[in-house]
């Protein structure tokens, strides 16, 4: 099986304001096979700093609902450890999103680099805010 890179992203929302609203485009990328869904765990941090941590099937139904549609394999990748050290970075009353998905676009291409010996050396994403303000200093 040809498998892309694997990325995860934590996506933090400041006073717990989570409203679901990334949800249709997240629907989109793997309903398009753009990425696969291999993770998805929230980390909840209360007003007076306690952690909870919950993975998308012991969500609430009301909570878990927006996410019905979104298909994927989702399992604990994330260690205990893991979670510890995004939960130290979260301020009070505060929560996190951690997805860890798959680049199935780009699982071509890497097992072509593979078939032909290749090695991939480095790979970074660039924040698009970078990316603007090269854009802008270069016109």
């Amino acid at each position: 099986m040809e498998v892309g890179p694997v990325e995860y992203v934590v996506i933090a929302f400041p006073g717990n304001r989570f409203s679901g609203e990334i949800v249709p485009e997240l629907k989109a990328l793997v309903a398009s096979g753009t990425v696969r869904i291999l993770d998805l765990t929230f980390v909840k941090k209360d007003a007076e700093g306690t952690v909870t941590y919950v993975e998308l099937d012991a969500l609430e139904p009301d909570e878990a609902s927006v996410f019905d549609d979104i298909e994927g394999e989702v399992g604990g990748l994330f260690s205990h450890e893991d979670l510890e050290l995004i939960a130290e970075d979260l301020v009070p009353d505060s929560s996190a999103a951690l997805l860890v998905w798959e680049d199935t676009w780009a699982a071509g291409i890497t097992n072509a680099i593979r078939r032909a010996g290749g090695e991939l050396v480095a790979h970074e994403r660039i924040p698009a805010a970078v990316v603007e303000q090269a854009l802008q200093n270069a016109a």
